[in-house]
């Protein structure tokens, strides 16, 4: 059975804490504990409620003696997370939440086992920039594109762009590391006084067809972007991703990566320039993201049905335009899983954006409670397919299929709570 917590334990770390807040973090650690020994879930988020039921005012206790950064974004900021954690991690002991539980309780949760002065690297969810960097007075910004997402139950991105420039008008921090090749990250962290810009070569531009500035029409070239009715147009930027190479501070930092594909390249981008903006050497930051060989289970080789898998996760139109980069090449089939379910929306919609015809002739199987509407979307792309009730049933028909290569694992590409279901039951890395 799981230990108990120790409450004096919980106090120690928090021993500068008001009384109301040391009560406020003892008792969130006691219900997380109950709540994994009943196995209900990990237990940090109810735990973080609990807490903030205490004392509403615990995050911003939890964060007074400490460097705050927020990294935000619809797509990558989990990745980026780990990233930055590893490569701050090389000259500082760091605390972060960057296993996903990115909304205020998951951040308590996280920031109250921690020691009070340790650097807080935080990923939040982008409708709660406003109210974390509100109450963290975080001095780095992290924001790296928004997209749609979850389209039944998130606001238009417009409008989040409109929140997040209004939050760093109020609340300015002492750097934003910002997406020089999104429009409406850009427009946001305009409102910053000083911004690092990076630009990337961002290829998904579907969500920012129109200005969020004066709602006229954005122009995309080869060598950038601009309204056609104002004065809003890309930045010059300061750190640069080319041919796999990350220019930044006048050096080019160049090298492989544990974790694969362009998208992961842009993400290192992103915590590099974030790291050095932070002061941590150049080198030594490079040298920590090649530390981070799986994010949260994307990435994961495991065993199951004995079988090799891959687990990758794709969860909107814009993560799956990157994701397919690593699909496309291979002869061998995969998998596709897609639920709707309140974590991932209900609308699947979205799927006619994605340009799955880019997986060419591979057989696909399509599995999750949305496997009919991929497999329509399938058969107007004129995608091999078949549809399957589960992964065991998936994994028995890519088997049987004439282009199986058992020496290669079998791609299992997921969105939010499909992906899920999967981590929760191949367990271990090889």
């Amino acid at each position: 059975m799981t230990a108990a917590p120790n409450p004096a334990s919980a106090t120690g770390r928090a021993k500068s804490l008001r009384p109301r807040a040391r009560l406020a973090v003892a008792a969130g650690r006691f219900v997380a504990w109950a709540s994994r020994v009943v196995q209900f879930g990990t237990g940090s988020v109810i735990g973080g409620r609990v807490s903030l039921l205490i004392d509403r005012n615990l995050l911003s206790e939890l964060t007074a003696s400490r460097d705050v950064v927020i990294v935000s974004a619809t797509n990558g900021k989990t990745t980026t997370t780990k990233l930055l954690s590893s490569a701050l991690g090389t000259s500082r002991p760091i605390v972060s939440n960057w296993l996903g539980a990115n909304m205020t309780p998951g951040i308590v949760a996280a920031l109250a086992s921690a020691n009070a002065t340790d650097t807080a690297v935080l990923e939040v969810d982008e409708r709660w920039v406003d109210s974390v960097l509100r109450a963290t007075n975080a001095n780095t910004v992290v924001l790296l594109n928004l997209s749609r997402d979850q389209l039944d139950r998130t606001q238009e991105v417009r409008k989040l762009a409109e929140q997040w420039r209004i939050a760093l008008e109020t609340t300015p921090p002492r750097t934003v590391v910002a997406n020089a090749d999104d429009p409406l990250v850009t427009w946001a962290a305009l409102a910053a006084p000083n911004v690092v810009w990076v630009g990337t070569g961002q290829e998904w531009t579907a969500d920012a067809a129109g200005c969020p500035a004066c709602s006229g029409r954005i122009d995309f070239t080869d060598a950038g972007w601009a309204c056609t009715a104002c004065a809003l147009r890309r930045p010059s930027v300061d750190v640069t991703l080319a041919n796999g190479a990350i220019a930044i501070n006048g050096r080019t930092m160049s090298g492989e990566l544990a974790l694969p594909g362009r998208v992961n390249r842009v993400n290192a981008a992103f915590a590099l320039a974030a790291a050095s903006a932070m002061g941590t050497d150049l080198d030594q930051a490079f040298d920590g993201l090649d530390d981070v060989r799986e994010i949260a289970g994307r990435y994961r080789v495991a065993q199951f049905c004995d079988t090799r898998i891959r687990l990758l996760l794709a969860k909107n139109p814009a993560g799956w335009h990157e994701a397919l980069e690593l699909l496309e090449g291979p002869s061998t089939p995969l998998i596709i899983a897609i639920n709707a379910r309140i974590a991932d929306g209900h609308d699947p919609s979205w799927l006619w954006d994605v340009a799955y015809e880019r997986m060419g002739q591979r057989f696909v199987v399509a599995i999750g409670e949305r496997r009919h509407d991929l497999a329509v979307r399938f058969r107007y792309g004129n995608i091999n397919h078949i549809v399957a009730d589960d992964l065991e049933s998936a994994i028995k028909l890519v088997r049987q299929s004439p282009a199986y290569d058992p020496t290669m694992p079998i791609d299992v590409a997921s969105n939010y709570t499909a992906f899920q279901d999967h981590l929760e039951r191949v367990g271990g890395v090889l």
